[in-house]
């Protein structure tokens, strides 16, 4: 969430900010809600001071006399007067928590300004897309496809979008992720397994409610979701708790299953590994000082894309616009894959900074040692990588005219073996 004290001191750079992005709020509204909740706050305090100096004024008086009377006559009115004042803010609390909650992250200087994914800015490409396989067709027309990933009977077990992989793709499945693991490790990430369903204070810390809702799995009978992405249960490891300035940055990655509705997606565009309900991805995630989040940013992209590139897959990096930008995000890139097979660009990696948005509803804060205040830490996270569409890549852009698969050099110590086929 925003600094309250930014959006009352500077409501028109926060609502210019806001009203760049694709999100509905009403930051109006929410400074009325505000305005009036501070005065019902105001009254009770002043109803419970006086409230206060009464009660120790008639512990002094004899018991009984007139003005011990009078006292008690004026703490039964009071009494019902803080009743009151205590209901109007429980009243209130509600609507202003919801307008609070609305109102997304502010884009910063340096994003793009566009309405929809087309104002998007490509920043870099790496590789040519000329020199994938001259073989290369869809991932899910090569003949073997179905005996290595299984559709039909994911439908049967579970429901689309929820395949198999079966023997040797499983085990290309577990090489991906072993490598990208042992990549974040290189890169100064300490590893996490952490839980895959959260709770909505979780999910709330995160950005994902209340936004997202219809996104996500969600079990009513324990009110728990399962996650979208580790981002979630790994960011929330540190919530309510307190850095000293000197730990920062803290860097941690997590290899989870991911759970995606996906409402609404439909067409070619899903065929196949390009959009699943349940994926593999590991997840890298930062805790880092206010001064150095945009350059920690950087690096955090520097780590996906060398990952790309010791995959030897082309991709393009992407500098997403404030109307395509995610609600809890500051700044966002994308990398995307070139699929050789489909002629396309899949988005693999979104790396992101959060500012302090997160941590102020997580209350993530460190200690400076220059004044000893606290103030919230910036929190950023990234894909390092999500698998079905770097699988999808890899198949399609190393398909050989017999219809195997060249494995990327830096994966056979993984893999075991120098070609993928059934």
């Amino acid at each position: 969430m925003l600094s309250l004290e930014n959006l009352r001191k500077k409501p028109d750079e926060i609502k210019s900010g806001v009203s760049k992005k694709k999100f509905q709020c009403d930051v109006d509204r929410f400074l009325a809600v505000d305005a009036q909740r501070r005065a019902y706050v105001s009254e009770f305090e002043v109803l419970r001071a006086e409230q206060k100096s009464k009660n120790d004024k008639i512990a002094a008086l004899e018991k009984g006399s007139a003005e011990f009377l009078n006292v008690i006559g004026d703490l039964k009115n009071l009494s019902l007067k803080v009743k009151e004042a205590e209901t109007r803010i429980r009243e209130i609390d509600g609507e202003w928590q919801m307008l609070y909650l609305s109102i997304p992250n502010v884009p910063h200087e340096s994003v793009p300004v566009g309405k929809t994914e087309k104002d998007n800015v490509t920043v870099a490409t790496w590789g040519s897309i000329g020199d994938v396989s001259p073989h290369a067709m869809p991932h899910y027309d090569i003949p073997w496809f179905s005996q290595g990933i299984d559709f039909q009977r994911g439908v049967k077990v579970t429901g689309a979008g929820f395949p198999f992989y079966i023997g040797d793709m499983a085990r290309f499945v577990r090489a991906l992720l072993s490598f990208f693991l042992d990549e974040a490790k290189n890169n100064g990430y300490t590893e996490f397994m952490c839980p895959i369903l959260v709770n909505p204070d979780s999910a709330t810390a995160t950005g994902q409610l209340p936004d997202k809702e219809a996104m996500m799995y969600h079990d009513t009978q324990d009110d728990l979701y399962c996650i979208p992405t580790a981002e979630v249960p790994v960011t929330n490891f540190f919530r309510d708790e307190i850095f000293e300035e000197e730990e920062l940055p803290i860097f941690r990655c997590g290899y989870t299953p991911c759970f995606r509705r996906e409402a609404g997606s439909w067409g070619k565009d899903v065929r196949g590994l390009n959009r699943l309900h349940q994926f593999d991805k590991v997840e890298l995630v930062k805790w880092v000082h206010p001064d150095s989040s945009f350059q920690e940013l950087e690096n955090l992209r520097a780590d996906a894309e060398r990952i790309l590139q010791k995959l030897e897959i082309p991709y393009r990096l992407l500098a997403i616009c404030t109307g395509d930008i995610g609600f809890a995000h500051s700044k966002q890139y994308d990398l995307e894959v070139w699929s050789g097979g489909q002629k396309r660009w899949l988005e693999v990696s979104s790396c992101s900074n959060f500012t302090d948005f997160q941590a102020r509803r997580a209350g993530i804060k460190f200690r400076s040692k220059v004044d000893g205040k606290l103030y919230h830490v910036h929190t950023l996270n990234g894909s390092g990588l999500a698998v079905p569409r770097v699988l999808a890549a890899l198949l399609e852009n190393n398909l050989q005219g017999d219809f195997s698969v060249k494995v990327p050099a830096v994966l056979v110590q993984y893999f075991g073996k120098e070609y993928l086929g059934f």
